[in-house]
């Protein structure tokens, strides 16, 4: 059975993505640990920790192209799953500060003790164990995505109205999370973090496993993605995209496949934001963010939707223009990346990779058509080959 799913999921290009993360992994904590900081090949242990965020925005971006480039759900509040994930984990090192906190309480974190609770609130339970906390990155944001997917597939609320419903969603969160009394540090967030599994989580080694973590989690998410949208569900979800209502009519639960789709793509995005905040040090209801959400849209509409590869890469392009753009014309960014849409939009609306691929998909029909008009090929393959070229 997992033979199966894993031939299900290879193909060219997701065999070399998954073999260049899986270098990542290996070569940067390799060359950050192992030379001397003098050395040319030496990667800093700050470069690495942004990369490392990088990837965790790469995998997000990776969950938003399941259900918006398969399924054809544009989701406008993954940054509220993202967010969620994020918050288990920093629960977690919250808990490992123990006794070490300013206020020297070793049970309550010192946010609490700041503002007089009593005692340790009931969803803080069993937080200190990192078997929870990693069950609860997986269940909080995944049980989020099932409530409201239920609702809302089966109301059969699609286009820019359930776009709007998720990003409300990921709105009210955020006011939610900022008020003092719910239990999450309110506008400070969850920070001070000292320990994770018992290792500094400030240590250079403690970071380069962090980076390597974050590579090969995202080369095992796009390897389920791949899986999934190469199965004979993901041909039916395509279907689903591009006409729902014909595929209703063939008889599938159109609501479940979408349901299915959405929980384990904020699952995703859920494991993204676990593995960003010991790397980034901080959470806060910042991340929850409107714009953050929107931010996510235009990683996969510059890598190309509908590619798994594309929303990977354009992630780590837009990014590293961000830390760019940011740190030398900082009142620039808002508006670079709003013209980058634009670009994308009316030029490049296949994306990076989608336009790559439809041009390699073009020259390949162009070939077989020319062949079929020199005699070399039959009526059905100049059909095919019209119809790629289109």
């Amino acid at each position: 059975m997992i033979s199966g799913f894993i031939l299900r999921a290879l193909e060219g290009k997701i065999v070399v993505a998954i073999a260049v993360l899986i270098a990542i992994a290996i070569l940067v904590p390799v060359l950050n640990l192992l030379t001397p900081p003098d050395s040319a090949l030496h990667i800093p242990t700050y470069a690495m920790s942004l990369f490392g965020k990088y990837l965790c925005y790469a995998l997000l971006a990776l969950a938003l192209d399941l259900v918006w480039g398969y399924c054809g759900i544009l989701s406008l509040g993954h940054g509220a799953f993202f967010a969620l994930g994020g918050y288990a984990m920093g629960m977690y090192l919250m808990r490992q500060i123990g006794p070490r906190g300013t206020y020297g309480n070793p049970v309550l974190p010192d946010f609490m003790v700041f503002l007089n609770y009593k005692e340790l609130p009931w969803f803080w339970f069993g937080m200190d164990w990192f078997v929870v906390a990693m069950a609860m990155v997986l269940l909080v944001p995944g049980l989020l995505a099932f409530v409201f997917g239920w609702f809302a597939f089966r109301s059969r609320v699609n286009g820019v109205y359930l776009s709007i419903i998720t990003q409300a969603m990921t709105y009210a969160l955020m006011l939610a999370f900022f008020r003092n009394d719910m239990g999450f540090g309110g506008n400070n967030g969850l920070t001070d973090f000292k320990d994770i599994l018992g290792f500094q989580v400030q240590a250079d080694g403690t970071r380069a496993v962090l980076f390597a973590l974050s590579a090969l989690v995202l080369a095992l998410c796009l390897l389920t993605a791949s899986a999934i949208v190469r199965s004979k569900f993901g041909k039916v979800l395509v279907g689903v995209r591009d006409a729902e209502s014909r595929v209703r009519f063939l008889g599938f639960r159109v609501e479940n496949m979408k349901l299915f789709t959405f929980v384990v793509s904020a699952m995703f995005a859920g494991i993204a934001g676990a593995l960003f905040v010991p790397q980034v040090g901080i959470i806060n209801p910042g991340e929850f963010a409107p714009a953050n959400s929107i931010e996510i849209v235009v990683w996969t509409a510059v890598g190309g939707r509908g590619t798994l590869i594309g929303p990977i890469i354009g992630a780590v392009l837009v990014n590293a223009g961000k830390s760019f753009f940011t740190g030398a014309f900082p009142e620039f960014w808002l508006f670079a990346l709003g013209g980058l849409f634009i670009f994308v939009t009316l030029f490049l609306p296949r994306g990076i990779v989608g336009t790559i691929q439809h041009g390699f998909k073009a020259r390949k029909a162009l070939k077989a058509a020319a062949d079929a008009e020199k005699g070399r090929g039959d009526a059905q393959t100049v059909a095919q080959a019209v119809q790629a070229a289109e």
